[in-house]
């Protein structure tokens, strides 16, 4: 239970500082979605309940904030946590640079997926596709720049907390 919690509170942070960044980035018209950093460090690191609690309370976290349908983003959440968890055992997890790569590639699917869903509400769904297209853009670099820093926060809040050691298999 202990790093259900711990993971919840950096994902807590993570949502402070993108809405945060969100709000200065308003005025520029830009939006970012970094709902893959939100699944990728329990997927590799977790044992399957833990992470899964984690992945879903984030989701709840963010269902409350955006204006979707409550559970859309829990739902995305939870099935994308799964999905890494099943290929985890395929992949070096301990690498950063896969970290990055794989929160990269799920963000982007979450993205199109949230997209899909919600275009059809904008009043001329067409012209909403470049804009959004330039959100994921943007949303992907934040991904890029700040990926290994929080990975290495979560890391170190888990040490921190001390838990157990996490077994990989």
């Amino acid at each position: 239970m202990r790093r259900t919690v711990v993971i919840f509170l950096t994902l807590l942070v993570l949502t402070g500082i993108i809405a945060q960044a969100n709000h200065y980035l308003t005025t520029r018209h830009i939006y970012l979605f970094v709902g893959g950093l939100f699944v990728t460090f329990a997927a590799l690191r977790l044992p399957f309940g833990a992470g899964f609690g984690a992945v879903a309370l984030g989701g709840l976290l963010l269902d409350s904030t955006l204006p979707v349908r409550f559970g859309t983003l829990t739902l995305l959440f939870v099935t994308a946590y799964t999905v890494i968890f099943n290929m985890r055992d395929r992949l070096p997890r301990e690498e950063t640079a896969v970290r990055v790569l794989v929160a990269l590639i799920s963000n982007l699917a979450l993205f199109l997926v949230l997209s899909f869903v919600l275009v059809g509400d904008a009043p001329s769904p067409g012209s909403a596709w470049l804009r959004l297209f330039f959100d994921l853009l943007c949303s992907q670099i934040v991904i890029a720049l700040i990926g290994p820093w929080f990975f290495a926060l979560q890391d170190r809040a888990l040490l921190l907390a001390r838990t157990e050691p996490i077994t990989l298999d």
